[in-house]
């Protein structure tokens, strides 16, 4: 899951079917969510797209539908991830604010590409938990606060 101010973007996959989905939208009727189906060999929507800010995003396309894509290009621009990217999870960064990203210093091209973008980069190697599938954005949990 992946929440963007008022979108929640809810991966579709063996995990999470279109019925959990509606039911997150009734229950979190503020939100408008949308689901979004992804290649079942990918781990989680964070594998393969991701928010980094209000105006950019992190995407592998060859994961998602075209359908998909085209709705990530009208509101984002869009950062493309390669293949190898992917497998050591260049999606999977996270955002702390102020255009700061935690990631692997093992993604250089992507990490150039978002310093092109304005952001700073904080590299950190952690790339043992990749052989558990996730990477930053995956040790983190969205909380809603009022």
């Amino acid at each position: 899951m992946i929440i963007d101010q008022e979108t929640i973007y809810i991966g579709l996959s063996n995990r999470t079917n279109r019925h959990a989905a509606d039911h997150l939208r009734s229950l979190l009727t503020q939100f408008k969510v949308h689901p979004i189906p992804f290649k079942t060999e990918y781990l989680h929507l964070d594998c393969v797209f991701n928010v980094i800010s209000p105006e950019t995003a992190l995407i592998y396309r060859d994961a998602l539908t075209e359908e998909d894509i085209h709705l990530f290009s009208s509101r984002y621009a869009l950062i493309e991830i390669t293949k190898e990217e992917q497998f050591s999870l260049g999606t999977n960064v996270l955002s702390i604010g102020n255009k700061k990203i935690l990631s692997l210093p093992v993604n250089q091209r992507v990490n150039e590409e978002l310093r092109k973008r304005g952001f700073e980069v904080l590299e950190v190697d952690i790339t043992e938990i990749i052989k558990s599938g996730g990477s930053f954005r995956c040790c983190t949990l969205p909380i809603l606060r009022c």
